[in-house]
């Protein structure tokens, strides 16, 4: 059986854990592709897989990191249509997407947008799928309304701006760092609020007095209470992340009251067949948007793979602004 090299995790930890060794590739079914991966994007939960919080699904590697990734096909199953050898190609996995092979379904694949480099195409699978996913097709974002992110600096929350942007709602984006702001500020957004001791609340109906329409939310249980403070009426809140942790007091009075909603959402562990059909709706709807300049992916920094426990390092400490991509050129 082929084998290939790919980051290892030996154990829960930090990123000491981390290495580069071999794995065994499994042979492609007549529905699948082999992929020769030329860069992967890094993601937060990537961090958290390495520290034992965040475990692999079924099916996938559970010592093998990486949502993401793009490259060059090197074999197409004898049932794989639109997708041939040679072709540039880009997309989300379950796990193992920091290997110099990957296997998967041919479906779930997008090509890389004409122009881009494939580490920049690395950068765009995760974090626009995310974004695109919670806060245009669950939150319903429309034109003329508005949306709040958290953690906006992010690879989500900068992918979020512009397709705030691209859907003509106003944008609202918080930060601990004045920095972050203001490179957001040059990315289209439109209003930004700088958090001081965990609050935003009052900032933000500022800007918005009658509330945001919608509210992305990666930090989760810390925001809750000012979350339902800024959403508007009938405004829904998309929590993705729990970076502040996992539980909290709920006003249901508040919620009523607003007629607001609360959805939880998480990509990773979804069903092929539902991956396939974001993926599908992804490239009809927006993949030309990063042709014409519309949609571009933010990357802080390209690394080699080699340098995996760097990146991580820079990951924990909240160095990075849009996406750290390691590459194996």
């Amino acid at each position: 059986m082929p084998r290939a090299r790919a980051v290892r995790i030996r154990e829960a930890g930090g990123p000491e854990v981390l290495e580069i060794g071999e794995i065994e590739l499994p042979k492609p079914s007549p529905t699948q592709v082999l992929v020769r991966v030329e860069a992967a994007g890094l993601n937060r939960a990537d961090c958290l897989q390495r520290r034992g919080l965040y475990p692999a699904p079924p099916g996938v590697p559970s010592d093998v990191p990486g949502l993401e990734f793009a490259g060059i096909v090197e074999a197409a199953g004898a049932k794989v249509e639109g997708w041939a050898p040679g072709d540039r190609v880009m997309g989300i996995v379950g796990g193992g997407g920091m290997a110099e092979r990957v296997v998967t379904e041919a479906r779930e694949l997008m090509r890389v947008p004409d122009g881009l480099s494939l580490e920049q195409g690395a950068a765009i699978p995760e974090v626009f799928l995310t974004a695109y996913d919670a806060v245009v097709l669950q939150g319903g974002l429309r034109r003329s309304e508005s949306v709040l992110f958290h953690a906006v600096a992010s690879g989500v929350g900068t992918a979020g701006i512009q397709l705030a942007t691209v859907a003509g709602a106003t944008s609202v984006g918080t930060s601990r760092t004045v920095d972050k702001l203001a490179r957001c500020s040059s990315l289209g957004l439109d209003h930004a609020v700088l958090i001081d001791d965990g609050k935003f609340a009052d900032q933000v109906l500022e800007a918005m007095p009658g509330g945001v329409d919608v509210i992305l939310d990666t930090v989760g249980a810390a925001y809750l209470t000012q979350n339902l403070k800024v959403i508007a009426a009938k405004g829904r809140i998309i929590v993705i992340g729990l970076m502040g942790g996992v539980k909290g007091e709920l006003s249901l009075g508040v919620l009523l009251a607003k007629r607001a909603s609360i959805r939880g959402s998480v990509l990773r562990s979804r069903s092929r067949a539902e991956k396939a059909e974001l993926t599908a709706t992804f490239s009809r709807e927006m993949l030309g948007k990063f042709e014409t300049g519309e949609l571009q992916p933010i990357i802080d920094e390209v690394l080699p793979m080699t340098e995996i426990q760097a990146a991580h390092a820079r990951m924990d400490a909240n160095e990075t602004f849009g996406k750290l991509v390691l590459s194996w050129r």
